[in-house]
């Protein structure tokens, strides 16, 4: 028997993970499957595309800028942005799995403001798995119904959305460079882009539709105009099947966090056609791909990541106000960058880090975005401000700035030194970030810097810095760079294995000391921690040299059962 000729019920399988069911009905079956046969050949021609890129890259022939064409010389806007997407200030991000934490970025911060929009994530900060990947579609739905509702039995604390008017809600799926091996459809697993864009459409979709809210995505990690053609595709055969949404506002953000997409910002928002609405800034998830693509050069090793700042590094801040101009000119919304300081207990800390992000978001404003991210509540008015106070004054881009041939772009190796401390610090990124995946989170507040002298607040960290962190290590071993300043050294594997376990080892002494004594629950709470880390070591060298070895495979396609299996076998280094 054919697949066209099986029954949806019958061609769909799912891992039983809690709230599934509820999910895979007959009709959401049967969209599925009318995606999945109509969208699904295309993600394999678009991988491999993405896998000749790279291989041309390392071959000598790097991503490049396209010859001008009718696209980019015509006149033509994008449909006008709702106002709701037009609006000055600040977007929340977080992972919608986690019920605690979507309800914390719906409410009001200490001051009392909500964030204008809340990008609620099962990509970057999302945990990956299905189990993730359906909370989400169920908290999703429960957060517009304003019924999303926890209680936390250790902390004994209790969450609800307080009264008020919600923050517009930003979806952003995994990409579709993942699949989602726990469904699979005719016995072959299902695009994790296709599975979770499904999911939204068809239940938070048709709640938003109902109280006429628009629907709005971010899409992430596309390199080529012809992928956004794909989620264009995706976006009119749902509309086609599912009738809730034949009226209903669907638009969607390209993250431009790739080098490809870098050179075709404004063929994207074209591709996308009645859906576009707008390009966002994604700064790590771009550095992370600028790694990759020139892995294979020894001219391009670069300086400590910490120090390479969007504001002061002459090539990042063009392709930034290229993508601005690009916005301006299409009509689109330009959408800046994360910021991820938490709160701490100190005021100073905190006092250091909101000087650090106003700054931040000035340059931002300056630049003409209208909105930024944040990461926590407790520093959305800060990072809000600055765009309010600059769009509020009826300041406007000037006409230089909507030129998009104002600002070329120009991949460049960043000035700045090679330092062990900075090797340091990227390896105690990725065991801390493993170790939270690990432990069932794709999200994780991490001090690289912890112990240190000095003020530094954690960070809130997500895939993107894990990403970036394995790259520089691997570039580094990759090339034997030489540190340039600090104590001597040549970086290869045994340096950075070393730096690893002395990381972990100061980690877990940390930890320990925190731990009440004799208090069984917080030995057992250490133990287990102490396990996560010991195989996050393990894990981040096999990371790290697939790195070396230009396998640039994400860490989002291992199941936990891969890790556990590369944990259990011998060092990678």
């Amino acid at each position: 028997m054919s697949p066209s000729t099986r029954s949806p019920e019958a061609r769909v399988r799912w891992t039983p993970v809690e709230g599934a069911g509820e999910l895979f009905t007959p009709a959401f079956c049967d969209y599925l499957c009318l995606l999945h046969d109509r969208l699904g050949g295309r993600v394999h021609e678009l991988r491999a595309h993405r896998a000749e890129m790279l291989r041309l890259a390392h071959a000598g022939t790097p991503p490049a800028p396209e010859p001008s064409s009718a696209i980019t010389t015509g006149d033509w806007k994008v449909p006008p942005v709702p106002m709701e997407l037009a609006k000055p200030g600040i977007e929340i991000s977080g992972p919608c799995s986690i019920t605690s934490m979507f309800i914390n970025a719906l409410n009001p911060g200490p001051e009392g403001e909500r964030a204008e929009g809340d990008l609620d994530d099962d990509e970057d900060s999302g945990g990956h798995r299905l189990v993730d990947t359906v909370r989400a579609a169920h908290h999703r739905v429960a957060a517009v119904h304003r019924e999303l509702h926890y209680v936390d039995p250790e902390r004994k604390k209790e969450y609800r959305i307080a009264e008020g008017e919600l923050p517009f809600f930003m979806h952003r799926e995994r990409g579709l460079h993942l699949d989602e091996p726990d469904v699979t459809i005719d016995g072959q697993p299902v695009c994790a882009a296709v599975l979770g864009t499904a999911l939204s459409l068809f239940y938070v979709g048709r709640a938003q539709a109902e109280r006429r809210q628009g629907i709005y995505f971010y899409l992430p990690k596309l390199e080529t105009a012809e992928e956004a053609g794909w989620y264009r595709d995706l976006f009119e055969s749902s509309r086609e099947r599912l009738p809730h949404l034949r009226d209903a506002v669907i638009r969607a953000i390209v993250l431009v966090e790739s080098l490809p997409c870098v050179y075709a910002m404004e063929e994207m928002l074209h591709a996308l056609g009645p859906y576009a609405a707008g390009l966002n800034a994604a700064r790590w998830d771009l550095k992370a791909s600028i790694f990759e693509y020139v892995m294979s050069d020894p001219q391009s090793v670069w300086p400590d990541r910490f120090g390479v700042d969007i504001k002061t590094t002459p090539f990042l801040s063009n392709i930034f106000r290229r993508l601005v101009a690009i916005c301006l000119k299409r009509g689109a919304a330009p959408i800046g960058g994360m910021a991820t300081a938490l709160p701490n207990p100190d005021p100073e800390v905190n006092r250091v880090a909101a000087e650090a992000i106003r700054k931040d978001k000035e340059w931002e404003a300056r630049q003409g975005f209208i909105r930024g991210w944040v990461a926590h509540i407790f520093h959305m008015k800060v990072a809000a401000d600055p765009f309010k106070e600059r769009i509020g004054s009826g300041w406007t881009p000037t006409p230089e700035m909507a030129n998009p041939d104002n600002y070329p772009v120009k991949i460049e190796v960043p000035e700045g030194p090679i330092t062990l401390e900075g090797t340091r610090r990227n390896a105690r990124m990725v065991v801390e970030y493993l170790e939270g995946w690990l432990n069932g989170r794709g999200a994780k507040s991490i001090d690289s810097l912890a112990g240190k002298p000095g003020i530094h607040p954690a960070l809130m960290e997500d895939l993107a810095t894990g990403r970036m962190s394995v790259a520089q290590l691997a570039q580094r071993i990759r090339h034997r760079a030489r540190t340039t300043d600090g104590p001597v050294a040549v970086h290869d594997a045994a340096l950075v294995k070393r730096l690893l376990h002395e990381e972990t080892d100061d980690i877990l002494k940390r930890l320990e000391a925190t731990a009440p004594a004799g208090d069984a629950r917080a030995t057992a709470a250490y133990a287990a921690a102490e396990d996560r880390y010991r195989k996050s070591v393990k894990i981040a060298m096999r990371w790290i040299r697939n790195y070396t070895e230009l396998d640039f495979r994400s860490l989002g396609s291992y199941t936990r059962a891969d890790l556990d299996r590369i944990a259990a076998e011998p060092d990678a280094f």
